[in-house]
C-alpha cells in the first residue's frame, strides 16, 4: 500500500514538474499583457518584440514636412527621429528577455507575476525642431524695416514712399502644434497613426515705426496755399533777418488741433542763427535795432493762415503800417508783449514750408483742404486820423520862423473780413479784426521869441510814459 502511495505521489510531482516545465519554457508572451494598449498577451515572443519594434520604428519615420507658401518649391522634411523624438515602450523588452532566464523554478515563479502593462514613453526636442527650421530659412531673417517717407519736392508736389516690413520666423505657435500632433495620446496608441505633418512656414511680418499707412492718415495731401511778400528795398541786415526766419520755419509741422506759437520760432531762429542789426519799431517809431524783419515772415505766415480758414488764437497788427501788405493784415510780434498764434483746425497733419529767393518771400501749407471751397479776405478802412501837429521850440531858428522837421503820417481804424466760398457761392463772412493804426504827429519847430516879451510857441503837451515796446525785433 505503501509503494502504491509514493508511487502515486511521484507520479502526481512528475505530472507537477512536467506542468511546471512546460509553463516556465513557454515562448509565448503571457497572457493579458499590453504595452501601451497594444495586446501582446498570448502571441509569441519574438512576433511581440517585432510588433512593439514596427510600432515604435512607425512613429520615429513620420515625416513632418514645412514649406514656405510664398515660394512653391521651397520646402523641407524631417522625420520625427531626426527632431529628437522617441518613442520606446517603457521596460517591455526587458522584461519579455527575463522570460528565458534562471532555473525552471524561477522562470515559472517569473512568468506567474509577469506584469500585466507597459507604458509608451515618447519625448522630443522643440529646440531641435526651431533650430532645424532657422537653420533652413535663415535667409528670411536678413533683412530690416525702413520707414516710409513723405517728400514735398521743389514743384510742390507731396511724395509718399513705400515702408519696408521685416520678416522674422514666428514658430512658437508652430511648435506647440507640432507638439500636439508628434506625441500620440495614450487612447491613439496602437491604432493607426496619422504619418505625415505638413505645415505652413511661419512668417511674421514686422512693420516699421512709421508705416504708409500711417504716413497718408496724417492727411497731408497737396499745396492747399501760399502767400508771398517781397523785400526787395529792404537792406542787407533786414534781409538776413527774414531769410534766417523763414529757414527756422521751414518744415513746421502741426498736429490737428495743435497751436502754432511765433515766440517758439524766434526762440528757434535765435539758437540756429544770430540776428542782425535792421531797424525794429520801439513805441511807434522806426529806430536801429537787433531782428528788424522778423515780422514779415508772421504777417506773411498770417496771411497763408487767414486763407485756409484756420483758426486765429492771437494775433495783433503793427503800430504803423508796413510796407510789405495792405493795413489790416499784417501780425506783429513782440517778445513778451504781443505773440502770434493759431491753431490747425484742419482736422489733419499741416505742414509750414518757406522759401525765400530774389528777396520773395513765400509760405506755402501743405495738408487738407477742400478744394472747392476758398477764403477771400477783404480789409475795409472805416476812419482816418489826421496827424497831430508838435511843436519845439529852436534857437537856430529867427523869431516867429516855422520849419517841418518831419511829416506826419495818417492813422487808420481798418477792419478785416474772412469770406467763405464754396462752389462759387458765399457760405460765411466774418470780421476777423478791428485794428487800429496811430498816427503819426507832424514836427515843427518854431523860432524862439525875443526879449520884448512875445509869447513863445505853445509846446506839446508832455506825453504820458509807457514802457517800452519792441516790435519787429528782439
Amino acid at each position: 500500500m505503501a509503494i502504491i502511495i509514493v508511487a502515486s505521489l511521484l507520479l502526481i510531482a512528475a505530472v507537477g514538474w512536467g506542468v511546471v516545465w512546460n509553463y516556465a519554457l513557454q515562448k509565448t508572451v503571457p497572457a493579458e499583457v499590453d504595452a501601451g494598449g497594444i495586446q501582446i498577451g498570448g502571441m509569441p515572443v519574438e512576433e511581440a518584440l517585432a510588433l512593439l519594434g514596427q510600432y515604435e520604428n512607425s512613429l520615429l519615420q513620420r515625416t513632418i514636412t514645412i514649406h514656405n507658401e510664398a515660394m512653391k518649391a521651397d520646402k523641407k522634411q524631417w522625420t520625427a527621429a531626426e527632431l529628437g523624438y522617441i518613442a520606446k515602450f517603457q521596460g517591455a523588452r526587458e522584461a519579455i528577455a527575463k522570460l528565458d532566464e534562471g532555473e525552471i523554478w524561477e522562470r515559472a515563479v517569473y512568468r506567474y507575476h509577469f506584469q500585466k502593462s507597459y507604458t509608451l514613453t515618447q519625448s522630443w526636442n522643440p529646440a531641435e525642431f526651431d533650430a532645424a527650421v532657422r537653420k533652413q530659412w535663415s535667409w528670411i531673417e536678413k533683412n530690416e524695416t525702413k520707414n516710409a517717407s513723405r517728400t514735398i519736392t521743389d514743384d510742390d508736389k507731396v511724395v509718399y514712399e513705400p515702408h519696408v516690413d521685416a520678416y522674422r520666423l514666428d514658430i512658437g505657435k508652430l511648435t506647440a502644434t507640432l507638439d500636439a500632433w508628434v506625441i500620440v495620446k495614450k487612447e491613439q496608441i496602437g491604432k493607426p497613426v496619422e504619418q505625415a505633418f505638413e505645415a505652413e512656414l511661419p512668417v511674421a511680418a514686422v512693420h516699421p515705426e512709421v508705416t504708409l499707412e500711417m504716413l497718408k492718415d496724417e492727411g497731408v495731401e497737396r499745396k492747399i496755399y501760399e502767400f508771398s511778400t517781397d523785400f526787395r528795398t529792404s537792406a542787407e541786415g533786414r534781409a538776413h533777418n527774414v531769410t534766417v526766419t523763414a529757414l527756422a520755419l521751414n518744415d513746421w509741422e502741426l498736429a490737428p488741433n495743435e497751436v502754432f506759437d511765433y515766440g517758439k520760432l524766434i526762440a528757434r531762429a535765435e539758437e540756429l542763427y544770430e540776428y542782425r542789426e535792421a531797424p525794429v519799431i520801439l513805441n511807434g517809431k522806426l529806430v536801429p535795432g537787433i531782428g528788424g524783419g522778423i515780422c514779415q515772415v508772421s504777417s506773411t505766415l498770417y496771411n497763408a493762415v487767414l486763407r485756409t480758414g484756420l483758426e486765429i488764437v492771437e494775433r495783433r497788427n503793427h503800430s504803423l503800417p508796413v510796407a510789405y501788405l495792405p493795413i489790416g493784415q499784417d501780425a506783429t510780434y513782440a517778445g513778451g508783449a504781443i505773440n502770434f498764434r493759431f491753431k490747425n483746425t484742419t482736422g489733419k497733419h499741416l505742414i509750414i514750408r518757406t522759401a525765400v529767393e530774389d528777396r520773395k518771400l513765400t509760405v506755402k501749407l501743405f495738408g487738407t483742404m477742400n478744394e472747392n471751397e476758398r477764403y477771400d479776405i477783404e480789409s475795409v478802412t472805416l476812419k482816418t486820423i489826421a496827424p497831430t501837429v508838435q511843436e519845439k521850440s529852436s534857437t537856430r531858428l529867427s523869431p516867429g520862423q516855422k520849419v517841418t522837421v518831419e511829416k506826419g503820417k495818417e492813422g487808420y481804424i481798418v477792419e478785416t473780413f474772412r469770406t467763405l466760398v464754396r462752389d462759387g457761392n458765399v457760405v460765411s463772412r466774418d470780421r476777423v479784426s478791428r485794428d487800429t493804426y496811430k498816427s503819426q504827429p507832424t514836427l515843427v519847430e518854431v523860432g524862439a521869441m525875443n526879449n520884448s516879451g512875445a509869447p513863445s510857441p505853445t509846446p506839446a503837451p508832455p506825453s504820458r510814459t509807457a514802457p517800452p515796446l519792441l516790435e519787429d525785433g528782439i
